[in-house]
């Protein structure tokens, strides 16, 4: 994991320089194993794992697996290429983003299988990283799990191409991996059998759109409206309704609604879900009606959160009009049907990806950059809206992402 060049903690920028007498005798150096140790815990990942090119000894400190478990993870954006397609002029790497100081980095992962001609990350866990891979000879895709600082990958049980096609990846509590297609959840747990999939039906009305898990709850969205009018409504299921050893088997999917919350589902257009920050609320983000008729455009984009102690809804943010522009395009029509000073726009979709208080937005109409809010820190209306400059690797297409813990606290 490294800005475009520097050191990554997964791997030495080079030998570290422990045959320089200046660094062997540096007063660290002679610091006790515990008090070295302690120094750095306080470092931030990617500080703690640049120190193992300073000398010999920092270097035998951060190459224990037991002490490198200790390190906070890293949270990073990961992107995910259009249409992921091999590159033999460079070696396999993933563009990530550092919120927390706002650096591009990269993520090598040379150590793949080299008769993989390309991969996508779909999913993640603290440390952990899911992907699917496309072998050479082309044949069927199938799922790996990493851990890119470790360098280390392990292949799951293989799965039909229909999964890799149209299946949503989530990745649950201790090891439970789930693939939801539109009428059934492909279920592997290494708590139950290490060398099969589990099949179960889903019993949901529609097609699930944007599915997240939330510590051991499964939420998604469903359209139970007509062909002519989308009319959204919210259904979950607790792990233990799928038979994955989360317990004695109960519950199933069900909808969730309050007759207090409204038309809360009417003032979005093409909602989605995503996680909240803390495992305590959900986000719905979609575009905001201008009215309530059906081809009613959106004026701006619009997230709601909902607290899941509480069960209520807010606004926890909104696109400042002038970065939605952007998105829509500059070309503005006024509609003479429509009334005094309403404004519609042509093609708006704008893709949506994070969580974990943090969600980002692509569309084809911005290039080399994609708009970023953050949840605030009281959790209050508004948050903070910015761009973020200078996307690497991508010169067409809409970006894709996901949200990423590296560290080493878990292992494939």
């Amino acid at each position: 994991m490294q800005p475009s060049p520097s050191p990554s903690p997964g791997e030495d920028s080079g030998e570290a320089s422990d045959d320089s007498s200046s660094s062997f005798g540096a007063p660290i150096n002679n610091l006790p194993p515990d008090a070295l140790h302690n120094i750095l815990l306080r470092l931030p990942l990617r500080d703690a794992v640049s120190c193992r090119a300073v000398s010999r000894p920092l270097r035998d400190s951060l190459n224990s697996p037991s002490f490198l478990s200790l390190l906070p993870t890293l949270r990073l954006l990961l992107l995910r290429h259009p249409r992921p397609t091999p590159n033999a002029s460079s070696p396999p790497s993933l563009h990530a983003f550092d919120p927390s100081t706002r650096r591009w980095l990269l993520l090598p992962l040379q150590f793949l299988p080299s008769q993989v001609t390309s991969f996508s990350p779909v999913s993640s866990s603290p440390s952990l990283l899911y992907l699917w891979l496309d072998p050479n000879p082309p044949s069927t895709k199938s799922l790996a799990v990493c851990n890119p600082l470790s360098h280390s990958y392990r292949l799951l049980p293989p799965l039909g191409s229909a999964w890799s096609r149209h299946g949503t990846v989530l990745a649950g509590p201790r090891g439970t991996l789930l693939v939801i297609s539109e009428l059934a959840v492909m279920c592997f747990s290494p708590l139950q059998n290490e060398s099969q999939w589990m099949k179960h039906a889903l019993s949901l009305p529609t097609k699930p759109r944007s599915p997240v898990l939330i510590k051991e709850t499964l939420f998604t969205l469903c359209d139970v409206g007509s062909a002519w009018r989308s009319q959204w409504k919210l259904f979950s299921c607790p792990l233990a309704g799928l038979g994955l050893g989360f317990g004695p088997r109960q519950g199933g999917w069900a909808p969730v609604e309050r007759h207090m919350w409204g038309d809360v589902f009417e003032i979005l257009k093409r909602p989605r879900l995503l996680p909240g920050s803390g495992g305590r609320r959900l986000l719905m983000i979609g575009g905001l009606r201008s009215s309530f008729a059906m081809d009613a455009p959106c004026s701006t984009v619009l997230i709601l959160r909902l607290d899941l102690e509480r069960m209520d809804w807010d606004e926890a943010g909104r696109m400042p009009p002038e970065m939605y522009r952007c998105f829509t395009g500059i070309g503005e029509v006024r509609d003479p049907l429509a009334g005094p000073g309403t404004v519609t726009v042509g093609n708006n979709k704008v893709k949506v990806f994070g969580g974990e208080g943090r969600v980002w937005f692509s569309g084809k109409r911005v290039r080399g950059k994609i708009a970023m809010w953050e949840e605030s820190e009281d959790g209050g209306t508004g948050g903070e809206w910015s761009w973020v400059e200078g996307v690497p690797g991508y010169n067409e297409g809409v970006y894709r992402g996901i949200v990423f813990d590296a560290g080493f606290t878990a292992m494939p």
